[in-house]
């Protein structure tokens, strides 16, 4: 496959990742899919919305921070002077954000996974909103009965867990996809997009 064809095809394949990066980060605010938490969040009330989730690794890193450089690789692969070798040395530089981009969602992913939900723990006596698994010896990720400590938002724990999951699968692709623009781009800069060679 030429350079140009290769440009393409990840190009079009990093926009759904993009896109899902972004909406799994928003809603990611909205535990158990209600708004109350977030609101009163809004208004002063405390903590209640997962410290990971305000770092915006899904819409920054993952979303914006990829769907450019998603545009222009995109584009690099289309016919340009001297067979695109400008525009393949520039994609580059943008694959390199895009690595950026998709590292940082990889890094805000692990770390929302690791230290777990901010909830809700003893209603029943004093409510008190924390992240209880942060300072845990042994991971509440390979005890599913720890996470009954958390009562509200409800079900808070597997929400979190499956939306940073898929933020964790969805950056890594990115992750390599960029990764192999950058290898593609410079051979691109060198041998040219093969757009002149033929039909594509």
């Amino acid at each position: 496959m030429c350079t140009g064809k290769c440009a393409r095809c990840i190009g079009v394949t990093l926009y759904p990742l993009a896109v899902i990066s972004i909406i799994c980060n928003i809603i990611l605010f909205f535990p158990n899919w209600e708004t109350q938490w977030a609101m009163e969040e809004r208004e002063g009330l405390g903590n209640r919305i997962t410290q990971e989730v305000k770092y915006m690794g899904g819409v920054i890193g993952g979303g914006i921070m990829v769907l450019i450089p998603a545009i222009h690789i995109h584009l690099t692969g289309k016919e340009g002077c001297c067979a695109n070798r400008c525009g393949m040395f520039l994609s580059i530089a943008f694959a390199a954000v895009g690595v950026a981009g998709a590292l940082y969602s990889f890094i805000v992913a692990i770390l929302g996974l690791v230290h777990g939900p901010t909830c809700m723990i003893f209603p029943e006596l004093l409510p008190i909103w924390t992240t209880p698994f942060t300072d845990r010896e042994e991971s509440y990720l390979s005890d599913s009965n720890l996470w009954s400590i958390c009562k509200k938002p409800e079900n808070v724990v597997e929400f979190n867990l499956a939306l940073f999951s898929i933020l964790l699968v969805v950056s890594s692709l990115e992750l390599i996809l960029c990764a192999f623009q950058m290898v593609n781009g410079l051979f691109g800069c060198l041998c040219g997009t093969c757009r002149d060679k033929g039909p594509v």
